[in-house]
């Protein structure tokens, strides 16, 4: 170990260079891979080496809209290998593998006491950063954790754990959310749309809280990849009524629970028939402010319930922690693309227009020196 300046460094396993590779969003759908400099840390913080980080719609839907000013480096679903610790921290070492959350609330405002964390201030404020406007950071070569970060959203890789499933500890935490907000009954039947990463996640831990699954998409291939992880009965929305077959097989009835796996609003309308009367329908991907069709006489007279999740939960993280390092779920298994961080620009084509074989998309800068 050496101390170079304020912080210390595995003066054996590597040298911090001074500059680094990032995809930087320069606008409206326009990202660059671009050198830019490491990330400077302070007391209280780390710099991570980034090994892997998946790609997430809501980075997909911010670069596509240009909702958030420019420059940015996005990534949040981050894993990779400490670099440099600041003064102060101790909990960490230069060489610990880790994978970090990027929110973590302040646990003390009106929202923390009500468990709705992703509304408090501090949770808002994103604490990982790869320069410019914090956002992220992922999708670059270093990370820079800040310390509030470093103390209650870090998290140790265990050595049988890969990189790959364990930058899943955050996407897993947000489908836990969502699944506790529906509040599902052992025996009840679910109805996910929507069979890409998301969907299928949701859809296990909806099995695992005691719920008999259906699932459809509009691509059969993902329904085939369901399969392996014991979703068997799937309708292709290609072929087949969704909801009409939903009612064939709940004796006319509808699912309990209905989730919504898909983004924009055009769907939100089936999923709401596909809910039996007193059923419940989960909105998990629809993050853009928009108007939507609704049948608001299926709320009052039938006593439908409209239920939105967003984001992740500090009470699960332990939880979410555990599913993902104890392999509950092989999740490298919904991995489709790797690509190094030097194709980080068409990895993100591919995310924002995906084929129907195409499932979750990582970039990986440390394929350049971990494979």
């Amino acid at each position: 170990m050496a101390t170079a300046g304020p912080y210390a460094v595995d003066s054996h396993a590597h040298t911090i260079p001074a500059t680094m590779q990032a995809a930087v969003y320069r606008g409206v759908s326009d990202v660059r891979l671009e050198t830019v400099p490491v990330p400077s840390i302070g007391p209280g913080e780390m710099l991570i080496r980034v090994h892997s980080c998946g790609v997430c719609g809501t980075d997909l839907k911010k670069i596509s809209t240009g909702s958030h000013s420019a420059p940015r480096i996005f990534g949040h679903e981050t894993s990779g290998v400490v670099a440099a610790v600041g003064e102060g921290v101790t909990k960490y070492l230069p060489g610990d593998r880790v994978v970090v959350f990027h929110h973590i609330p302040c646990g003390d405002c009106f929202y923390c006491q009500h468990k709705t964390f992703a509304q408090c201030t501090t949770y808002k404020k994103v604490g990982c950063t790869a320069g410019f406007e914090p956002s992220g950071g992922g999708f670059a070569d270093y990370v820079r954790v800040m310390d509030w970060i470093v103390e209650h959203g870090t998290v140790r890789i265990p050595d049988e754990v890969s990189f790959e499933q364990a930058c899943f500890v955050e996407p897993v935490n947000t489908c836990m959310k969502g699944i506790a907000a529906l509040r599902l009954e052992p025996g009840e039947t679910v109805l996910t749309i929507g069979q890409g990463p998301i969907g299928i996640l949701l859809s296990v831990l909806a099995r695992r809280a005691g719920a008999r699954l259906i699932t459809s998409d509009l691509y059969p291939e993902r329904l085939r990849i369901g399969t392996y992880f014991g979703l068997e009965q799937s309708i292709d929305a290609s072929r087949t009524d969704v909801v009409g077959r939903v009612r064939e097989l709940t004796e006319g009835r509808g699912a309990d629970a209905v989730i919504l796996a898909v983004g924009g609003n055009s769907l939100i309308r089936t999923a709401m028939d596909g809910a039996r009367p007193g059923g419940r329908v989960l909105l998990f991907a629809q993050t853009q402010h928009g108007e939507a069709v609704i049948d608001p006489a299926a709320i009052c007279v039938d006593e439908k319930t409209l239920v939105g999740s967003y984001s992740a939960s500090v009470d699960l993280q332990q939880e979410s922690v555990r599913f993902v390092m104890n392999r509950e779920m092989d999740l490298e298994r919904l991995i489709s693309h790797r690509f190094p961080l030097s194709e980080s620009t068409q990895a993100l084509e591919l995310a924002a227009h995906p084929q129907p074989s195409s499932m979750k998309i990582l970039i990986q800068p440390g394929s350049d020196w971990a494979g």
